[in-house]
């Protein structure tokens, strides 16, 4: 009988979400995103916006700036421009560069909404919190980085006693490759690294460098690294890498000096990428951490909600979300949908705060997700 409910339950539930399907109108959302056409994790970003916008009936209009802010607003102030403007412009906010255009925008009232870097320092005390002194940018959605740092360090110090990685003197001593010294995702991620290594007295950061999240620049910069450590007799224990790009050209490095990545020298990164995935399955690094390429299709489930009267605002208008490892332990679970990019196969609309009645209550977590994720279809 409990079963029997449970099956009417959940039919009821379904019946309730396609009725609010069919009744909702189209929404147009204009998406600056600041990478570059195939740049892979930017392209992610993309691929889970426009899953979810196929499933909640949004029109997802997506163009490329190419890392150059100038294109950026150039693309952010023709959008609110626009003879058609949408109903929501999503914009990140990297180097600042967005504030011209969010200004734009909230002057012509049209909503925006900022993903992954929102404002800081005096953007922050000049703007306050989303909606006071401008009120059409209606709410910000950014990762959780200074946790993902930390437990990426704390993957990494693990490794390192698990398989005795210590030098002479008995510690672990550790190359830091970082994104850069000026985004706050880059600056989070950093302090979560130097928060969890700071407690450790068995551990010795050799090196804190900066690759400007760049597989090449990273590879002359561990190279250097190890080299060094070469020449001073340290037996370097791991490489803290920002992103999976730096960590692959950490990787290059390593093996090129003849070490073999993930047994004689740890790595992690960051991103979920395709790549470091394949790198994690083959035991040459650690982990990745992340999952934010998800703030794509998260941020359309929110502006969904927000366009049918349910605001976000309820739960907080700014607000951060979990990121997550994947190691060979967990693997498995995630592997298939990001490689594939089978975004089509989550069931966007199970995160909708509005079918539940709790707006602003999300759960954006790996295990949520995993939940929400349909099976593949059999042959």
């Amino acid at each position: 009988m409990k079963r029997i409910v449970l099956l009417l339950g959940a039919l009821l539930l379904c019946a309730v979400q396609a009725d609010a399907a069919a009744a909702r109108e189209r929404v147009k959302v204009i998406f600056v995103n600041p990478g570059k056409v195939g740049e892979v994790f930017w392209d992610l970003v993309s691929d889970t916006m426009r899953a979810a916008g196929r499933q909640l009936d949004v029109d997802v209009e997506i163009v490329y700036s190419e890392r150059n802010h100038r294109t950026l607003l150039e693309l952010g102030m023709a959008a609110v421009a626009s003879a058609s403007p949408p109903d929501y412009l999503i914009i990140v906010n990297e180097e600042s560069a967005a504030t011209p255009i969010v200004e734009a925008a909230n002057a012509a009232g049209i909503k925006t909404f900022l993903l992954s870097n929102a404002f800081t320092g005096a953007e922050a005390q000049k703007f306050g919190a989303p909606r006071t002194v401008l009120r059409n940018w209606i709410g910000s959605l950014t990762p959780d980085m200074n946790a993902a740092g930390a437990r990426m360090a704390k993957a990494l110090v693990d490794a390192g006693n698990r398989h005795q990685r210590h030098a002479t003197d008995s510690k672990l001593h550790l190359l830091a490759l970082g994104g850069d010294e000026r985004t706050p995702n880059s600056i989070a991620r950093t302090q979560g690294f130097t928060s969890f290594v700071e407690t450790r007295s068995d551990v010795v950061v050799d090196r804190l460098l900066f690759a400007n999240w760049n597989a090449a620049e990273a590879e002359t910069l561990a190279d250097r690294y190890l080299g060094w450590a070469l020449r001073t007799g340290i037996r370097p224990a791991g490489v803290w890498a920002a992103n999976d790009p730096i960590a692959l050209g950490a990787i290059k490095a390593i093996e090129k000096r003849g070490f073999a990545p993930g047994r004689d020298i740890g790595v992690v990164g960051l991103n979920w990428s395709p790549e470091a995935l394949a790198e994690v399955k083959a035991g040459r690094m650690i982990m990745t951490d992340g999952g934010h390429f998800f703030s794509g299709g998260w941020s359309i489930v929110m502006l969904r909600d927000h366009a049918d009267g349910c605001d976000f605002a309820a739960g907080g208008a700014a607000r951060e979300f979990p990121l997550a490892s994947i190691d060979r332990s967990n693997l498995s679970n995630i592997e298939e949908l990001v490689q594939g990019r089978q975004f089509d196969r989550i069931r966007f609309d199970s995160f909708l705060a509005r079918p539940h009645r709790r707006c602003g209550d999300y759960d954006f977590s790996l295990n949520a997700l995993l939940r929400a994720s349909r099976p593949v279809a059999a042959n």
